[in-house]
């Protein structure tokens, strides 16, 4: 595995049955945020193990520090990577995601080593791909590192800086 993935872990996300309470806990409880939502996003064209699928989710994120977290609620009943895993058990942690300028040349390393793509797509111009068996317990997520994904991980990370912990904890994205 070592040297098919760059860099650090640099977000982990959680699948959840509801955003909006599981945004009140770790806000309230955990401290984390604000948190930048973005409802009902519809992924086309998305590869679900060899389907074609529109899947549509809800989520958020924010930082901890240079740590960013995402919550995922999916929608609707369409086969994905996040309503298999709420289908085999309860909501939690379902991936830690590495991030990459070089998209096709990492995913052509992860490929070689064997690694089983179970969801691939775009999501707002950045590409993505979730690998099972990559590691032990949750999914690997590789991101592509673009203008759009970096602006809005560096802006989540910014707010979280200057963040009060109380005032305007959940926030619309203005992309």
């Amino acid at each position: 595995m070592a040297g098919v993935l760059p860099g650090a872990v640099r977000q982990v996300g959680y699948v959840v049955n509801d955003l909006d309470d599981a945004l009140a806990h770790w806000t309230g409880t955990l401290g984390v945020g604000p948190w930048f939502k973005i409802p009902n996003l519809v992924l086309d064209d998305c590869d679900y193990r060899g389907q074609t699928v529109s899947t549509e989710i809800s989520f958020a994120i924010a930082n901890s520090g240079e740590m960013q977290f995402e919550l995922i609620q999916p929608q609707g009943d369409t086969p994905s990577c996040y309503s298999e895993f709420l289908a085999e058990g309860t909501a939690g942690p379902h991936h830690m995601a590495w991030w990459t300028e070089d998209f096709d040349a990492t995913l052509e390393r992860a490929t070689r080593q064997g690694w089983e793509q179970i969801q691939s797509g775009d999501a707002m111009g950045t590409r993505f791909c979730y690998f099972d068996g990559a590691q032990r317990g949750a999914l690997a997520e590789l991101m592509e590192l673009n203008d759009m994904s970096r602006w809005l991980a560096d802006h989540t990370r910014d707010a979280a800086l200057s963040w009060d912990g109380l005032s305007d904890p959940v926030r619309a994205v203005g992309l």
